[in-house]
């Protein structure tokens, strides 16, 4: 079941917060519950998932995309994501998320997630490519920060998400059937 209860808090928590440019990063504090769980006894991969919206969202909020959104009618998509899980996160242990874009191209925007754990390792690091959509399809990120104000000037890619971008770019779709 999706988080709607913790999201709602985490919407309520920073609806007054001090807003972020738009590669600023939102940190987030969290538990992982016992819902939360796989049969190891530890955050499951695919609620990770989930729980990274706990980020996402509040990160919109404070950069101002949420009220863009709004007056625009668009919608978020997440349109792709690599995970890499290094650190076991335990039931009722205590972590953060940081959650910031990092880059843009013309289609896509590039988020970067991590979760930390409270001795300082990093559990897991995930990039996402996500996009605005209207009725036509894709908004293009330039648009998208016009309506908001800001520069369109994207930051540099970073290497790895230039790889990763390559091989998506590479990867069939639709997927082969068997």
């Amino acid at each position: 079941m999706y988080p709607v209860v913790r999201m709602l808090k985490e919407m309520v928590k920073n609806r007054n917060a001090d807003p972020l440019p738009l590669t600023g990063t939102h940190v987030s504090q969290h538990i992982c519950w016992p819902w939360d769980i796989d049969i190891w006894m530890e955050l499951n991969n695919g609620r990770t998932l989930t729980l990274l919206d706990l980020g996402r969202i509040p990160l919109a909020m404070r950069i101002g995309l949420i009220n863009v959104m709004r007056r625009e009618r668009w919608s978020m998509t997440m349109a792709g994501v690599t995970v890499r899980y290094r650190r076991r996160i335990r039931t009722f242990e205590r972590f953060e998320i940081h959650s910031r874009a990092i880059c843009w191209d013309d289609k896509f925007i590039y988020l970067e997630q991590s979760s930390w754990k409270k001795d300082g390792e990093c559990a897991n690091h995930a990039l996402y490519r996500a996009a605005l959509t209207d009725r036509n399809g894709i908004v293009p990120p330039a648009r998208i920060a016009e309506a908001m104000g800001v520069d369109a000037t994207s930051p540099e890619i970073p290497e790895f998400a230039k790889a990763w971008i390559a091989a998506e770019a590479l990867r069939p779709w639709p997927p082969m059937q068997d």
